[in-house]
């Protein structure tokens, strides 16, 4: 019998140990990746613009003058109406001033809009500094101001006179007296506030005394914007327009209104004809003039008393004329 021999069953492969690299990639863990820093606060710039706020440039200037009496005023810009006002100007005497400065802006928040606006500056003892703050839109070149500064008077080295006290009262029964609306005001150096009906005059001609402020009422019926008014400050100066029942002019500083206009507009002018009348310390007196026109005199002395008058128009006469 023939004996073959037998085939040898192959070893079972031995199993080499794998290594955690040799697993598949999707059993591996994710590598960590940097992770993107949040984004950045947006700047400021942007931000402000986002809630509604935006840059102005602002420039500040300080500005000699001697003693006297000046006016400065931002001349008009033709778009400072769509641009809030701007370019918009302050005038401030600078920390630690003197006391021999005083100033007066016409608009009651101390303004000087690109509208046109002034404010009076007294130097008492010169020279002194005022500070003029400028603010105005960026990037726009006819943003920037037009001021203009214009002496008034020189200095009189004379203070303002005290208020004289008003004669003692004699005592009597105290009558109740119904109100009296008063159409006029005038601040009046060493009065004080003195008023008037329209056609009466107000302050005292030969006194000496002269005005230094006006209100004038507009009368019932009338809107307030159609009675405006302007004060005399300089040769071919005056201040902004005012509505009627607002004040022009300065208390206690001294600075006397040389002259002043009246107009009549709208509804104003379609019931009422209007005459204004004035003298002045130097003796001079104006003829009567009408609406519009300014009232002073040929030497710009300060105005010393003044009559205004509203005819209804079916009761107006021509205003007299002067003898040819």
């Amino acid at each position: 019998m023939e004996t073959r021999p037998m085939a040898k069953t192959p070893a079972p492969a031995r199993k080499t140990p794998t290594r955690a690299a040799s697993r598949p990639a999707a059993s591996r863990p994710a590598a960590a990746r940097p992770v993107a820093p949040p984004p950045a606060a947006a700047p400021a710039q942007a931000a402000a613009k986002a809630a509604g706020v935006e840059e102005l440039k602002v420039s500040a200037h300080m500005m000699t003058l001697d003693a006297g009496l000046f006016c400065i005023v931002n001349e008009a810009n033709p778009a400072a109406a769509q641009r809030g006002g701007l370019p918009g100007v302050r005038v401030s005497p600078p920390p630690l001033a003197p006391d021999s400065v005083e100033i007066l802006a016409f608009r009651p928040d101390g303004w000087l809009s690109g509208l046109g606006d002034a404010a009076l500056v007294r130097v008492a003892r010169g020279p002194a500094r005022v500070m003029v703050t400028v603010y105005q839109l960026p990037g726009q070149a006819d943003s920037a101001p037009r001021l203009q500064v214009l002496r008034l008077a020189a200095a009189t080295g004379a203070p303002a006179a005290p208020p004289v006290p008003p004669p003692a009262a004699v005592p009597v029964a105290a009558v109740p007296a119904a109100p009296v609306r008063m159409d006029l005001l005038a601040h009046i150096q060493t009065r004080g506030d003195v008023g008037a009906r329209f056609g009466d005059w107000l302050g005292e001609a030969g006194s000496g005394h002269w005005i230094e402020g006006i209100a004038i009422a507009a009368p019932e019926g009338i809107d307030p914007a159609d009675l405006t008014y302007q004060a005399v400050l300089g040769r071919g100066w005056l201040s902004p327009w005012v509505e009627a029942g607002h004040y022009c002019g300065s208390r206690g500083m001294a600075l006397p209104l040389l002259g002043f206009r009246v107009r009549l507009q709208g509804e104003a002018a379609k019931r009422f004809d209007l005459r204004c009348e004035a003298t002045f310390i130097d003796g001079s007196k104006t003829r009567p003039v009408g609406n519009d026109e300014t009232c002073e005199s040929e030497s710009l002395a300060a105005l010393e008393s003044m009559r205004v008058t509203l005819l209804p128009r079916a009761a107006a006469k021509p205003a007299p004329r002067g003898r040819r």
